[in-house]
């Protein structure tokens, strides 16, 4: 989305037309989810993608034609059946709903995307929150900036509806999610913005270098310390934005930890993986988790419990961490702790997606029937 921002600051900064078309729901099997989005300039050149295909070239042009007519916002599904699917090589089947939404306000737009930017560069979290339907088609397409303290720019709609709207937002804002709620027959989709995750691996050993080579590629920020100079280098970790050396217990005071921020406690043994969990839930991270055994989990927690740790802190806690692959290797740990927090942040199931034997039973009817 990032992309997408920084090209319509620099059409604005040219004074050049250009239209964001966001994906605001789905239903069913699609080649994107909610929130992604694609920009299209005034030359019809474009920034972004709403997964390709004739999904996207459908709504490019449609964006195009919105820029060349002058016209107003619209709530667009396209509904990808397996024929259409088939044309471009992909196996669908499903609806996506689309935001064409031309930009009119540029002086108002180019606040959000300000605002947006400094959310994304470590600033406080914010929320975009946009009127996709209303029986008052004037309404479609108005928006208001949330930030994280509940305060807005101007209204939306009225300050009873703004209020409901402001605390969907705000509930959105720790992992920059979004969101589609409908009040009072009008529907508003809200889409929330922060830093990227950030992974912080306390401890140097095996499954964290591991962990380390798989995190980068997916988007995280990753942070490492250790109380050992020589597991917690730039040489060991060269993918890293930060390798500190630090105790265990104060180690957390050298990183900035947001809600968006996962923890993984891998250290070299029981004693520190105690200190350094303990300080870990007191930190405002969404998730941590602990590698090790179950008796060592179980020997942890006890000792956490005594100790008075509050619910609210240790109901983040994953421990043992990851997902139960089987994983014996430090890079199939890896694999198995990394799937989990990706599960814990996009809002997986942890379930096989394999389809269910009530569906092979009736493909295999279909199946047979044909052949007959």
């Amino acid at each position: 989305m990032k992309e997408v921002f920084d090209a319509a600051i620099k059409e604005i900064n040219n004074n050049k037309k250009f239209v964001i078309s966001t994906v605001i729901r789905t239903q069913g099997s699609t080649p994107q989810k909610s929130g992604a989005k694609l920009l299209v300039r005034e030359d019809g050149s474009g920034v972004g993608t709403l997964g390709g295909g004739c999904v996207e070239g459908d709504i490019w042009f449609a964006s195009s034609e919105k820029i060349k007519r002058n016209e107003k916002a619209e709530i667009r599904p396209y509904e990808l059946n397996e024929d259409l699917a088939a044309q471009d090589g992909l196996v669908c089947g499903g609806t996506m709903h689309f935001m064409i939404d031309p930009i009119d306000n540029k002086l108002e737009f180019e606040f959000f995307l300000e605002e947006i930017d400094k959310a994304y560069n470590g600033g406080s979290p914010v929320a975009l929150a946009q009127i996709l339907e209303s029986k008052n088609s004037k309404e479609i397409g108005g928006k208001i900036l949330i930030k994280e303290d509940g305060s807005v720019n101007g209204t939306l709609i009225d300050s009873e509806i703004d209020n409901k709207i402001i605390k969907s937002a705000r509930e959105l804002m720790s992992m920059g999610k979004n969101k589609t709620i409908n009040i009072l027959n009008k529907q508003i989709y809200i889409e929330a913005f922060t830093t990227p995750p950030k992974l912080l691996i306390v401890g140097g050993g095996h499954v964290s270098k591991a962990i380390a080579s798989l995190a980068k590629p997916l988007g995280f920020e990753l942070n490492i310390f250790d109380d050992r100079k020589e597991f917690a280098n730039t040489k060991r970790f060269p993918e890293a934005n930060e390798v500190k050396v630090a105790s265990y217990q104060n180690g957390f005071n050298e990183f900035n930890i947001n809600p968006n921020t996962f923890i993984v406690i891998a250290t070299r043994g029981h004693k520190q993986d105690d200190v350094a969990t303990k300080a870990a839930l007191n930190t405002n991270a969404s998730y941590v988790g602990l590698l090790g055994s179950k008796r060592k989990t179980i020997l942890i927690i006890e000792k956490l419990l005594k100790e008075g740790i509050e619910e609210e802190s240790f109901q983040k806690l994953k421990a043992p961490v990851g997902i139960d692959i089987g994983a014996r290797t430090p890079e199939e740990i890896a694999i198995s702790i990394i799937s989990e927090i990706l599960s814990f942040r996009l809002g997986g199931s942890n379930r096989a997606m394999m389809l269910e034997k009530k569906y092979i039973d009736k493909i295999r009817t279909k199946a047979t029937n044909t052949i007959r």
